[in-house]
């Protein structure tokens, strides 16, 4: 007998028989006569068991069903009546206490998941407001100068206004990733796979971006054993969007002189996994678990770059979610940053 695994019909059978022993001994210690001690105790035990089945089952277990209606929270179906009345009551104590205890700790995660998404939601219009606050107030500035005192100087009034077009370029990409992204969350994005050679792809988007990367003198290449065309299976418009940010933030955070390698690895017969490494400034562990957050950027990051939307590592996040593959970083300060992701191999 397990006393913290009881059913209420063995509870009510121990404490009927704890009753009724004691009084049958005292019975036949003053009347002497074991029949009418026997007699005596089998009405006391059956008597008592019936009561107090009684009692737990019609007080106790009442409550405790109102307890489980109350956790589920739900009108009950003719099915879950049948196990209320049934079933439910067959439960020790015990049991039912470990119910309560893991429907408190599921309650729990969810008031810190609440906690943590109104935590996100408090940055996420305090990180919007920061990047749309500074090209407004720019743009501000600049039109403001113009209208109230116009620079007779014609090569002045350009830049100004070169100035303010740029800031009016910045918003307006912006406002294009915010919408791509509210796309990619509602599950808007229609992909259009189609089979092409992953290097191929590399190659080409550095070449379209290669301009940006001369300042700095910051090389490409393809890892050695790497070398060998690998087929995936993915639209290739959107990967393309993807190794274009990768690129980017590359030749961003990257140093004089330094370099971006890229890996092609086969993981197993239907995934290729593609990494893309720098090394460049890199990025502090604590802010690695963040880094594909909307608008989530570290400090160094921020004064990098001044002129991102902070939005297109999320992106990347998306679109590589929506081909049902993952993403993920390693990276340290002053040694570099590797971003690698998974795409199908070739699907005949």
């Amino acid at each position: 007998m397990n006393p913290k695994n009881l059913s209420p019909k063995q509870l009510s059978f121990y404490t009927a028989l704890a009753l009724a022993v004691p009084v049958s001994i005292l019975l036949y210690a003053v009347e002497k006569r074991w029949l009418f001690a026997v007699i005596s105790f089998v009405i006391l035990l059956t008597g008592a068991y019936v009561l107090i089945s009684f009692v737990l089952d019609n007080f106790i277990y009442r409550k405790i069903k109102l307890i489980y209606k109350f956790i589920y929270q739900t009108k009950a179906t003719k099915r879950e009546e049948t196990y209320y009345k049934y079933i439910l009551p067959k439960k020790s104590i015990g049991e039912v206490t470990e119910d309560v205890e893991a429907w408190a700790q599921e309650n729990q995660k969810q008031v810190e998941q609440l906690k943590a998404n109104e935590q996100f939601r408090r940055e996420f219009l305090q990180n919007l407001s920061h990047e749309f606050k500074t090209p407004i107030f720019t743009i501000q500035s600049y039109v403001d100068t113009l209208l109230q005192d116009e620079p007779e100087n014609p090569a002045l009034r350009r830049k100004f206004l070169e100035k303010t077009a740029r800031n009016v370029d910045r918003l307006t990409n912006l406002l294009a990733d915010l919408d791509e992204i509210s796309s990619l969350e509602r599950g808007e994005l229609v992909l259009v796979k189609t089979n092409f050679v992953i290097q191929d792809l590399l190659k080409d988007t550095f070449e379209s971006i290669s301009i940006k990367a001369e300042p700095k003198s910051i090389r490409f290449s393809i890892k050695k054993g790497c070398e060998a065309p690998i087929v995936v299976h993915a639209d290739k418009e959107k990967i393309r969007q993807i190794v274009l940010n990768l690129f980017e933030n590359a030749i961003k955070y990257g140093k004089h002189n330094g370099s971006i390698k890229a890996g092609i690895y086969r993981t197993d017969d239907k995934r290729i996994l593609i990494e893309i490494s720098d090394d460049g400034v890199g990025i502090a562990e604590k802010n690695l678990p963040r880094i594909f957050e909307r608008f989530y950027r570290t400090d160094i990051g921020r004064s990098m770059d001044a002129t991102g939307s902070g939005l297109g590592l999320a992106i990347c996040k998306h679109i590589i979610e929506a081909h049902n593959q993952t993403i993920h970083i390693r990276s340290t300060q002053d040694v570099g940053t590797t971003i690698g992701f998974t795409l199908r191999a070739k699907k005949d």
